[in-house]
């Protein structure tokens, strides 16, 4: 199995080609370790990785793809790693550069020919988007500890609590439990605050006959969980069983639906296509899921505006579909799975019946 280093090398057009990788998320992509700083210069048959005294042994111990250097004056040592190379050609992430750090590439290197096309960000997603074994076991840890987590959540909410005591809760859980960090800013909301896809917690209480809404995950090695459950509190009406239920069959219909060749358009508009059958028509206004890496959101989108990504085996998705109610409530149930070679396989363990605490 290619490294990923190795992947970037093979992407690489030519000899006097190199890339340039200085975005944190991608520099851990390739080098496998965390930085807030460092330039990961790569070629055609080598790459290497500049990085400041202040990660410079833990860098020589973890990062085993590339030669690391200590930075002392980083133009000059990657003017001499290009010369080295005879490179003509500069890739750049041109995603995340802004236009002074282009401008500050520029005059340091005016020699070299600079591609701030999307080249290279394009290429890279694209070699994210697959994801190995070592990814899928990391992705599958970062779910277990938000099962984990959800399990103890809803054996400890109670009356009279905010929603951002839920969600302190949730972050200190999964921490707790081993997490590396928090997915994104967790979601919790109670009420009528459900009708908001991503709503931000505050200071409405859990009482009795409400929606409790929550949207949260793990990171473990850099690796992305992602799930939303709602559970209610107290006596739910007739109609709002029946609004779950039909969130439910939606992502049922779409997980049952799942198989390699179909594109992201076709699985989400199996779930779109049951919930505006019903009396909700309407009510589903997000995309059906998204992929999950290294970023909480990446590529592929399932989405009905996604007309022509095929699912392949190896990439990592959500299925949440929803209905959101104005002033009333809203429902989520989100579930993350890897694509297999004729189905897939769900991350996700917690219960998805209707849970009334």
């Amino acid at each position: 199995m290619k490294t990923n280093i190795e992947k970037l090398m093979e992407f690489i057009p030519d000899a006097n080609t190199c890339a340039v990788v200085t975005s944190q998320v991608n520099r851990r992509y390739f080098t496998g370790f965390k930085t807030s700083s460092g330039t990961l210069i790569c070629f055609k048959e080598k790459a290497y990785f500049i990085v400041d005294f202040r990660y410079f042994e833990k860098a020589c111990e973890i990062v085993k793809d590339c030669e690391v250097i200590l930075e002392k004056e980083k133009t000059v040592q990657i003017n001499e790693l290009m010369k080295k190379h005879c490179i003509k050609t500069a890739m750049i992430e041109a995603s995340t550069m802004t236009v002074s750090q282009l401008g500050s590439f520029r005059e340091s290197f005016p020699r070299i020919n600079v591609d701030f096309s999307n080249t290279l960000s394009n290429g890279i997603n694209n070699m994210r988007i697959l994801k190995n074994a070592y990814e899928i076991e990391k992705i599958s840890a970062a779910q277990k500890i938000a099962d984990e987590t959800f399990e103890y959540v809803i054996q400890n909410i109670s009356e009279g609590m905010t929603e951002r005591d839920i969600a302190l809760m949730i972050d200190n859980r999964m921490k707790f439990l081993g997490a590396e960090d928090i997915s994104f800013e967790t979601i919790a909301l109670c009420g009528k605050n459900t009708s908001l896809p991503h709503g931000v917690p505050g200071y409405d209480k859990v009482s009795g006959n409400c929606f409790i809404l929550m949207d949260f995950g793990a990171v473990v090695d850099g690796l992305h969980s992602d799930m939303t459950r709602t559970v209610y509190f107290g006596t739910p009406s007739e109609e709002e069983k029946e609004a779950y239920n039909i969130v439910l069959s939606a992502q049922l219909r779409a997980l049952e639906a799942i198989k390699p060749g179909m594109t992201c358009k076709q699985l989400d508009f199996v779930a779109r296509e049951y919930i505006d059958s019903t009396a909700y028509k309407g009510a589903f206004g997000h995309s059906l899921g998204h992929g999950v890496g290294m970023e909480i959101h990446e590529k592929p989108a399932v989405s009905q505006r996604n007309n022509d990504t095929v699912i392949e085996k190896g990439m990592v998705i959500t299925i949440e579909p929803g209905i959101y109610i104005p002033g009333k409530f809203g429902i989520r149930i989100e579930d993350k799975v890897v694509i297999t070679d004729d189905s897939y396989m769900n991350f996700t363990g917690s219960p998805k019946e209707f849970i009334v605490l």
